[in-house]
């Protein structure tokens, strides 16, 4: 059964650089009947102010994937990896055995607006690992297309759950 959840009844993190809705129980937000969905833990979605972010700040035994829905969003952690996460572009961090990291709207004017899904891996203890991919509007647009599976078929990115 499918069971909508509108906006407006999400979990709401609002700070001064932040605005945050969660649709499961997340930080200093609760819902007993919003806690997890099978291995689905986090669907977030923020929106970050101008030159602001997360300081860097550990994960692990977490597959992580965010859609930058508009702007831009920095990326550095404890791998060496770096980058800027553009409009339409999907990234996965398997955080495994541990991993810091940080992210950051790099832009000065406009704001990052994201989706943040986190999903319990497979097994814990995987070796950490960081991957990006732009996939074009002209391959997406009016059809489903497959940006992250368990197995990188079709130029999807590669994560550790079905």
């Amino acid at each position: 059964m499918i069971q909508l959840r509108p906006s407006d009844d999400r979990g709401r993190t609002r700070t001064d650089w932040l605005d945050s809705r969660h649709t499961f129980s997340f930080g200093g937000y609760f819902e007993k009947n919003w806690v997890q969905f099978r291995d689905l833990r986090v669907i977030n979605e923020d929106w970050i102010e101008p030159e602001a972010g997360f300081g860097t700040h550990p994960h692990r035994d977490m597959e992580i994937i965010t859609y930058q829905v508009d702007g831009q969003l920095g990326h550095r952690d404890s791998l060496g990896s770096g980058s800027v996460l553009r409009a339409g572009e999907v990234q996965v961090m398997s955080a495994g055995t541990g991993i810091s990291h940080s992210e950051a709207n790099p832009s000065r004017e406009e704001t990052s607006h994201l989706l943040q899904i986190w999903i319990l891996p497979e097994r814990k203890g995987l070796q950490p690992r960081y991957d990006q991919r732009a996939f074009p509007e002209n391959r997406r647009r009016g059809k489903l297309h497959a940006v992250v599976t368990p197995d990188g078929r079709d130029g999807s990115l590669l994560i550790h759950q079905d």
